[in-house]
């Protein structure tokens, strides 16, 4: 029973591994794409915005990590593959959604970032995080 226990804290870890290296490489792929250096947009600037756009994104990446995980439940090695996998896919699905607003909408997104109030884009882009990953949590199950 203890060795099973231990066991299953380790799958656990693995996978919480995963999921936080998912959510780092989420957080440098919004800073990437979003016009500024993100840690000063939050720590220094304190961005409204640059926060909805990195809260919703870290989330989106969550919700795809989880369901990645939930979906594969007997193989240990083939779901942490998948997990990375399908987390990376959506990590590049948000991105590019973010760059098709900035595209497709008037303004700039370089602006938005650093106005006080929070603007209109910042939920827009918030929602597009979490719709993808809903709908790709829901092609994963």
């Amino acid at each position: 029973m203890f060795l099973s226990l231990l066991a299953e804290s380790g799958i656990v870890l693995a996978y919480a591994g995963v999921g936080s290296v998912l959510m780092l490489i989420g957080y440098f792929v919004v800073d990437l794409v979003t016009p500024g250096k993100l840690h000063e947009l939050l720590w220094q600037e304190r961005s409204k915005n640059a926060a909805i756009l990195v809260g919703s994104s870290l989330l989106a990446v969550a919700i795809v990590v989880a369901t990645a995980i939930r979906a594969s439940a007997d193989d240990f090695v083939l779901g942490l593959l998948t997990t990375f996998v399908f987390g990376l896919l959506g990590i590049v699905l948000q991105a590019l959604s973010f760059l098709a607003i900035n595209l497709l909408t008037p303004g700039s997104h370089a602006q938005m970032v650093h106005e006080e109030n929070i603007h209109p884009a910042a939920a827009v882009s918030a929602a597009a995080y979490i719709g993808i990953s809903l709908i790709m949590a829901s092609a994963i199950l």
